[in-house]
């Protein structure tokens, strides 16, 4: 049997650990990459749209649809079609920024 080793995070969930550039591409090991966002953050509504609009402005979607998806998951019930959506578009303007037209529609 073949078995394949993955990443993982302090808590034991699968978590690729290689660097990521602005477009959240992994990289090769060792290679330098971009900060990531850190997973799980409980953000106010506020920060949430502060951190992700400070992100797109920084050309980085990818890392924008990481700070939706934390408010997505930890949100309330009654406002994740919201959180959900905008991570959508985060992801649609990420593979644009690809070059991935197909992805990005």
């Amino acid at each position: 049997m073949n078995e394949t080793r993955r990443d993982r995070d302090a808590e034991g969930r699968a978590r690729n650990a290689r660097p990521r550039d602005g477009l959240g591409r992994p990289l090769p090991y060792g290679t330098p990459g971009v900060e990531r966002q850190p997973e799980g953050v409980v953000r106010t509504p506020h920060e949430t749209l502060r951190e992700a609009q400070r992100l797109l402005d920084a050309g980085m979607p990818f890392h924008a649809h990481e700070v939706f998806e934390d408010a997505w998951k930890s949100g309330p019930s009654s406002e994740r079609e919201l959180w959900r959506g905008l991570a959508q578009v985060a992801v649609g303007l990420t593979h644009a920024a690809r070059g991935n037209t197909a992805g990005g529609a």
